[in-house]
């Protein structure tokens, strides 16, 4: 089995809701929120240096562990300690299934052809010094 690894360096954003706009032919459209629509880029351009020669087209294991900001609230060393022993997690918005569509919409045809291919996924959600992504596809 081949693995992919990296990090996303800074505070992960979760895919917005959709906005409806007009275009100039008077047409409903439908885009991306402007922080989305940037972090989706940002994801693409990390992503890009870690592709494969070839998009992947067989079956896909994802691995996402967000690392949100520690509020300045737990930024004492009682709570510090309780962060790095995993007791102490982040229960707040955004939803772990929000953060992960963002970077799966950003790894889709730089990494794989589709979302369709990812056939299991684990996705964290942890308190961390250094707001990041960690990304691990294995295929």
């Amino acid at each position: 089995m081949n693995q992919i690894a990296f990090e996303i360096v800074g505070q992960p954003v979760a895919q917005g809701r959709p906005r409806a706009g007009k275009s100039f032919t008077g047409k409903t459209v439908l885009y991306d929120p402007v922080k989305s629509r940037d972090f989706k880029q940002y994801v693409k351009l990390i992503a890009s240096q870690h592709k494969p020669q070839e998009l992947i087209r067989g079956p896909i294991h994802l691995e996402l562990t967000f690392y949100q900001p520690t509020p300045k609230k737990y930024q004492t060393r009682p709570k510090q300690e309780l962060i790095a022993a995993g007791l102490l997690l982040p229960i707040t918005k955004p939803d772990v299934d929000n953060l992960a569509k963002g970077v799966k919409d950003g790894l889709s045809k730089i990494i794989w052809q589709d979302d369709s291919q990812v056939v299991s996924m684990t996705v964290k959600k942890l308190y961390s010094m250094t707001p990041r992504v960690v990304v691990l596809i294995n295929y």
